[in-house]
């Protein structure tokens, strides 16, 4: 599975971007998907993930109420609608999927063996 994600850009705090993440292969619909997202220097971390149906999902808590990810498994595409952005939130968001891990542990320890990511887009929150 290859995995193009778009919609990055500069937003003034307060403001809002919907990250889109399009996927090409046949097992999209049976993983769980998710975004990631990492600054220089630190940690990649899980921000929100999905199961394959769509129905369970998974925010830490800094991304709670403001942030909502949801999928199309027809269009092969999964969403992060960011709202409220922070200058915090400053970091290249990554999309990534796997079909043997469930969403929460998708986001807390990242794809297994049999998962993949796609490249990154940067999201800058500053006035």
């Amino acid at each position: 599975v290859q995995l193009q994600a778009s919609g990055g850009g500069l937003v003034q705090p307060g403001g809002s971007l919907r990250l889109s993440c399009a996927a090409s292969g046949s097992t999209f619909a049976n993983s769980a998907v998710g975004w990631f997202r990492q600054v220089p220097g630190k940690e990649r971390e899980g921000v929100a993930c999905i199961s394959s149906g769509g129905s369970v999902t998974f925010y830490r808590d800094s991304a709670k109420g403001r942030f909502t990810i949801s999928r199309d498994n027809a269009d092969k595409t999964v969403y992060l609608q960011m709202n409220n952005l922070k200058p915090e939130d400053t970091a290249v968001y990554t999309c990534t999927g796997d079909p043997q891990r469930i969403s929460s542990l998708l986001c807390e320890e990242g794809p297994s063996g049999l998962g993949y990511w796609g490249q990154g887009t940067q999201v800058t929150v500053s006035s």
